[in-house]
C-alpha cells in the first residue's frame, strides 16, 4: 500500500506530530512527549510497531535502542485529512469549515492577520 493513501488514526497522528516536530525519536522519547497517563509505554511501542508495518514510520535498528522517523509528509497528510473532512463533514464547503473553526476557537490577532493576508493573496490571483 502506498503511504500516500494511508489515513493515520488519531493515536498515530499524535505520534506523527512528535516525530514531525523532533525529526527522530526513540519510543521512550515519543511516549514521554505524549505524556499519556492512561497509556503505558508498551502501548506506545505497539502502536509505533504497527505504524512501521503500515509504512508510516521508518525504524533504524542498527543500535540497541531503535530510532523512528516519519515516512509520510506532514503537509500532504494534513492536506489529505482536511480535504476528507471538507468532503465528509462540510459537504464540500471549505468556507463552512473555516467559519466553524473560527467560531469554535479564539484566533489571536497574529492568526487573524495571517488569514487576512492569505485571503488577499487568493483575491489577487
Amino acid at each position: 500500500m502506498s503511504n500516500s493513501n494511508i489515513k493515520p488514526t488519531e493515536g498515530e497522528m499524535e505520534i506523527l506530530q512528535v516525530l514531525w516536530q523532533k525529526g527522530t525519536c526513540t519510543v521512550r522519547e515519543v511516549h514521554e512527549d505524549l505524556n499519556k497517563k492512561d497509556a503505558g509505554y508498551t502501548t506506545t511501542l505497539k502502536l509505533m510497531q504497527i505504524m512501521h508495518e503500515k509504512g508510516l514510520v521508518d525504524r533504524d535498528t542498527s543500535a540497541k535502542t531503535h530510532i523512528y522517523r516519519a515516512l509520510i509528509n506532514q503537509e500532504k497528510t494534513q492536506q489529505q485529512l482536511v480535504n476528507k473532512m471538507i468532503d465528509n463533514v462540510f459537504n464540500g464547503s471549505a468556507a463552512r469549515l473555516v467559519m466553524q473553526a473560527l467560531g469554535n476557537k479564539t484566533a489571536s490577532q497574529e492568526e487573524i492577520d495571517l488569514i487576512k493576508e492569505y485571503l488577499e493573496k487568493l483575491e489577487n490571483k
